[in-house]
This record gives C-alpha cells, structure tokens and sequence, in this order.
C-alpha cells in the first residue's frame, strides 16, 4: 500500500471540512458587524476604556489615598504625642553629644509611671517659666501648624523647648569649681567626659543646693549653652520643675551617618544621695 497516496488523501477532507467548521464558529462568537483584531487586542472601544483606566486614577483611588495618608498621619501625631517624638537640635550647646541638625528621638514615656530624671540624663523640657517668661498666646492656627510639623521633627522646636543634661536632682548641691577646677555633686568631683573639648566645667562660680522636685541642668558645650548658671536671678533660679520635662532623649534618627543611641554616663555613679536632711541653703555664687 502507497503511504504516501493515503496521507495525500487525507489533507483535503481536513483542510475542507474542519477548516469550514472552525471559520463559521469564529465568525458567529463576532457576532454580526465586529470585526476581530487578528492580533487579539479586543474593539477600540476597549483598547480606549483600558487606556483611559490606566492613565486616570478614579476617585475612589484617590478617596483611598487620601484616607491611608491622613491616618498615617494621625498615627504619627498620637505617637508623637504620647510615646515618642522627634526634636531637631538647632543650636551647639551640647556638642558633641549632640550636633546641629540631629534629629533626636524623645522617650516620652521614660518618666511617665513613678521613674523621674536622673543626673547624666539628656532631656527635653519646657523652660516656660524657668528660662523663659510666660508669652502671650499667638496665633492660634499658626500655632498648630508649627506644633504639627515640630512634633513629626519637620521644624525648629518651640522656642520655649530646651535640650540639657541633668547634673543635679532634687535635694543634691552642686558647686563649680573646686581647687582643682572641678565641678563636684553632694562634695564629690565629677568627671564630665561628655563636655566639649576644651571647655572648663564652667566660667561662672556657683554652689547651689536643688530644691525638691526641681533640676539643676547644663549643656555638654559649656561655653556655648544658656542653661541654669544664666537663670540663676530668675524666677525659680534656674531650677527646671520636674513635671516640665517632655522625655529623655535615647537616639539620634538622622542623618543617617549618626543613628545611634545617645550614650548614657557613668560620671555620676560615685555620687552619693543628697542626705535626708538636706544640705541647708547655699549662697548663690
């Protein structure tokens, strides 16, 4: 038998029937009056209804963007607000622990169930009425706007805002120089690793003893800071009341060069507890 006849046979019955089936199905799926891309892309009515879903989001996305992102940002505010929150160091006066421009992250919750500031702790206080008067109330809206962007670390903190370290707590006497140019705490010299190179304890004499549930604070850039030695005539004398501070500072955020923690101090750890009945008054030097 001829192989190659039967198989010659074949091909036209294949080519004719199932070819003419397979035509009339495409045909009657189009439907009367489509005509179908050979390339499968669909109508122009769809090919523009996806261009149209591609390039233009609907509002619905947008509805959802805006929703996602305010409530990021709530998030962010009630963080802030309540655990944690950003301060831009603006000015030198603790160099070199801190420099200008770090952003600093502040433990609020350090002091917040019965812990209070302890001496070599970095904090962030309202000097309102310790460094600074009372101001009259501005802008309210302004104000919230400031507040808004210094609580995300996107602006300068208040002007009422300070960043110091605590070298005295309550009870405790603090005197700057000794005879050996040393600043000492409860009649124990203090070795202040953490001042700027080059800066003495401090310029300006005092011996002063911190009354109760206040704070005896200075900056690491002694010759540099404005802190309790410049408020010593003031009202309260300089002393920051404890329930001013707004945290502890923990970590420096950025740049990204300088992410770290803020390096706690053992300068303090031989200095012992102020005694019980206190040191009685010191003059103010």
């Amino acid at each position: 038998m001829d192989t190659e006849a039967q198989h010659t046979e074949r091909d036209p019955s294949s080519g004719t029937e199932d070819g003419s089936r397979s035509a009339r199905v495409s045909e009657d799926a189009q439907g009367p009056g489509e005509t179908r891309d050979p390339g499968g892309a669909g109508t122009a009515e769809e090919t523009a209804d996806a261009e149209r879903t591609g390039a233009e989001p609907s509002a619905s996305t947008w509805r959802r963007t805006a929703l996602v992102g305010g409530a990021c940002v709530v998030f962010l505010l009630l963080l802030s607000h309540f655990v944690m929150q950003p301060f831009l160091i603006p000015s030198r006066s603790m160099e070199p622990t801190l420099q200008v421009g770090d952003r600093i992250l502040v433990n609020k919750l350090a002091y917040r169930f019965g812990s209070e500031p302890e001496r070599g702790d970095v904090v962030v206080f309202d000097g309102t009425g310790s460094f600074v008067r009372e101001q009259p109330p501005g802008n309210p809206v302004t104000g919230l706007l400031h507040d808004g962007a210094a609580a995300l670390g996107l602006a300068e903190p208040d002007e009422t805002d300070f960043v110091k370290r605590v070298v005295g707590v309550g009870g405790d006497r603090v005197v700057c120089c000794d005879a050996d140019g040393r600043l000492t705490v409860n009649g124990v010299p203090v070795q202040e690793w953490y001042v700027k190179l080059g800066d003495r304890p401090s310029s300006v004499p005092f011996d002063i003893v911190v009354p109760p549930d206040r704070l005896w604070v200075m900056g690491d850039h002694r010759s540099q800071s404005s802190d309790s030695r410049d408020h010593l005539g003031s009202p309260g004398g300089g002393m920051v009341p404890v329930d001013r501070v707004v945290g502890r500072a923990d970590w420096i955020a950025w740049p990204l060069g300088r992410w770290t923690t803020v390096q706690e101090t053992d300068a303090f750890d031989a200095v012992p507890d102020a005694p019980a009945g206190g040191h009685g008054a010191a003059p103010h030097g």
